[in-house]
């Protein structure tokens, strides 16, 4: 029932191949000396996959049966969390691809996002620690003063204190605007009072201490989102040696009770409701939102591999009992609906992380690439992060509940563990933004801020890849460069659609975006799935007998023939958009 077992064979393809585009990667100054190659990325998934299968997927379960809970202003954490958490930190893996200077690894994003992938997909509610970890120390380590930096980033990279997100207040969910948090200065420090909820992992012993990342307004703030300032709060105040102080005045009030995630301490916080927490400024007043900004596409990206991650584990299950399971005489993995649903999961599957890997890349080269192409990446990832997580994390919840219906009445059945992968994974379509808002996202300022040309850009590589489908020998890739080429054709019309509609009328726009961003999503995960086939099957040409080459092959073949016709239904919604939805009364809803 916990068995998960890392798809080594698909990331290692991944990773080697990302890592050696161009030698892009390895020339980087900030990654020259790493070593980067086939003997470090098979350390790396090897280690991961005895901690991601023999620590972290036995535990699963015990979360969504034992949650945690909160009493007398402390968490209790499912058994085995806490140690689980130690030994994640003792490996190294917080800090994987942090700055070495102030204790991390230092290795490229793409390695973060392989590992991201292996503790979300054996425990998606541990998976969350850190995941937010990871994002608390990224905004002190773009935002802090050098001394904050000194002072919480090494033991923080080190796992031996934890990191959170305090945003949203209750009213105030995606309108941080209105929240009520307020920070009132007191010599070099301030004064926070307020209560924030869904706080992610918001309090626990696992670790020493917790650095809390905090939205709040100074008396005299703006109205509105220019208001915002960004504070650290650590739970226990830090001496100027390192050593801990007191107790803050900051304390989780009660626990969530949630549909899935269990595992995962999801807070409601107090911050001050006796003298005020003790809070240090972070960056600018009334620049928080900003400076918080800052994390959002790594963090969308990582609740991206989030959708991917429950997805492989639910297809890992639904595999294993269709194999299994007889009826009629045969194991149902012989029968075709239940071929059809095993097929649709393992394509999505390996063009989602297909898809989020190359893009860490992109992440990687806007942040420590060539100075000169950094500007061009960075719009390069802007554009994809909105995509990336809210495609894969529709996708993941479709796969999920397929999973669910491989098993039959037995998927809905809480003892064998599928239907908790549905569960687990419903709430990664809402937080860090709901879908609706990354379709927004994309469409308003994305795709409107430089007229399609970063679409465009994009859309020529597709381009070249189905001139290269086409002209290939192999009629496996032919017949995928044709189905790529026309969800290719059809994207780039509604791109078009959608751009005219932006200026003409932008609630036309908006009410076509979330169709434009899964029509999007379809057709990048065909082409990197695309570009996989051609590159397995360049190899089983050089002579290579491989029958993992052959499968990626007919894994992507498959999916141009059942996945991409998707892109042409969300087309034809994006080319009726200005009719029934926005003439629709909604007194009559």
């Amino acid at each position: 029932m916990s068995s998960y077992r890392a798809p080594i064979e698909d990331m290692t393809f991944l990773l080697e191949e990302l890592l050696d585009v161009g030698g892009t990667l390895g020339s980087l100054p900030a990654f020259a000396e790493l070593g980067l190659g086939p003997e470090l990325t098979g350390a790396l998934l090897d280690e991961g996959a005895k901690l991601a299968g023999g620590v972290l997927a036995p535990l699963r379960r015990v979360g969504d049966e034992q949650p945690a809970t909160c009493s007398d202003g402390a968490i209790t954490l499912s058994p085995g969390y806490a140690d689980a958490l130690r030994q994640l930190g003792a490996g190294g893996w917080m800090g994987i691809a942090s700055d070495p200077e102030y204790g991390g690894q230092g290795l490229p994003e793409l390695y973060a996002t392989a590992a991201c992938e292996m503790w979300n997909s054996a425990n998606l509610a541990f998976g969350l620690a850190p995941m937010l970890s990871s994002g608390a120390a990224l905004a002190i380590h773009a935002h802090g003063t050098e001394e904050q930096k000194q002072l919480y980033l090494p033991k923080m990279h080190a796992g031996e204190w934890a990191g959170t997100m305090n945003l949203t207040e209750s009213g105030a969910g995606s309108d941080l605007g209105v929240m009520k948090t307020r920070a009132v200065p007191e010599g070099d420090h301030y004064r926070i009072h307020g209560q924030k909820i869904y706080i992610t992992w918001g309090d626990h012993d696992a670790t020493d201490n917790i650095i809390h990342l905090v939205l709040a307004k100074l008396p005299d703030a703006p109205e509105g989102s220019r208001g915002i300032s960004l504070f650290l709060v650590p739970k226990f105040l830090v001496n100027a040696d390192g050593s801990l102080g007191e107790r803050n005045d900051v304390y989780p009030v009660s626990t969530e009770h949630k549909l899935g995630i269990h595992g995962s301490p999801t807070c409601v916080m107090a911050f001050g409701d006796g003298e005020g927490a003790v809070g240090y400024l972070v960056g600018e007043e009334n620049r928080g939102l900003a400076r918080m900004f800052t994390m959002m596409n790594e963090a969308r990206l990582k609740v991206g591999v989030q959708g991917l991650a429950a997805a492989e584990g639910a297809y890992q299950k639904a595999v294993a009992y269709a194999r299994e399971r007889v009826q009629g005489g045969v194991a149902i993995i012989e029968h075709p609906d239940v071929r059809r649903m095993l097929l649709t999961m393992k394509s999505l599957v390996e063009a989602m992380r297909a898809f989020v890997y190359t893009e860490a890349v992109t992440m990687d080269l806007a942040h420590r690439g060539p100075e000169e192409d950094r500007a061009r990446q960075q719009f390069r990832i802007d554009l994809m992060i909105p995509v990336i997580k809210a495609w894969l994390t529709e996708v993941g919840q479709e796969l999920t509940s397929l999973g669910v219906q491989v098993h039959g009445g037995m998927g809905y059945v809480e003892e064998t563990g599928a239907a908790q992968y549905l569960r687990d994974v419903r709430i990664t379509s809402i937080y860090e933004g709901t879908n609706g808002i990354q379709a927004a996202d994309l469409v308003s300022r994305k795709l409107g801020r430089d007229q399609g040309g970063a679409m465009r850009d994009a859309l020529e590589q597709v381009a070249a890849t189905v001139a290269a489908l086409k002209g290939h020998e192999a009629g496996d890739l032919q017949q995928i460069g044709a189905g790529l080429a026309r969800a290719l054709a059809g994207t780039e019309e509604a791109t078009a659609q959608v751009l005219e509609a932006l200026q003409a009328d932008p609630a036309v726009a908006l009410g076509a975006s979330f169709d434009y961003l899964m029509q999007c999503g379809y057709l990048f995960g065909g082409w990197h799935l695309a570009r996989s086939a051609l590159l397995a099957s360049d190899r089983l040409a050089a002579g290579e007998d491989n029958d993992f080459y052959r499968s990626k092959v007919a894994t992507a073949r498959f999916y141009a023939e059942q996945i991409l016709p998707r892109c042409a239904a969300h087309g034809g919604a994006i080319a009726t958009a200005s009719g029934a939805l926005n003439s629709y009364p909604v007194d009559w809803l």
